[in-house]
């Protein structure tokens, strides 16, 4: 008799549980305005999950991603900025180039005087 009560009573858990899942898969109105703001709130939990992993196998994702977030968070320097070609950083190259020449020039036209 006490095999028959545990076989039912494993027998209600899985069907509470299919309950549960399909309750779950049920599908519910979302409206265009909600879902673009759910979509641009956070990334999903799959894109999460491999820019972990890209940080673990490439030291310098971790630095990338950082930046991406100073850059959202209104911190971002152009003078930190380094790197080559037409990359963020050079336009920061650039400025100071011309600060360097116009300080440059001033120091050669003091010296005339």
């Amino acid at each position: 008799m006490s095999d028959w009560i545990g076989l039912a009573v494993i027998g209600f858990i899985a069907l509470c549980a299919l309950f549960a899942l399909w309750q779950l898969s049920k599908p519910y109105e979302v409206s265009v305005e909600e879902f673009e703001k759910r979509a641009a709130e956070a990334p999903s939990l799959l894109s999460a999950g491999f820019v972990g992993l890209q940080k673990i196998l490439d030291p310098a994702t971790a630095k990338a991603v950082e930046a991406q977030e100073d850059f959202k968070e209104g911190r971002y320097d152009k003078k930190q900025a380094k790197g080559n070609g037409d990359e963020a950083g050079a336009d920061g190259r650039l400025q100071e180039q011309e600060a360097v020449r116009s300080e440059q020039w001033a120091e050669k036209v003091e010296g005339k005087r």
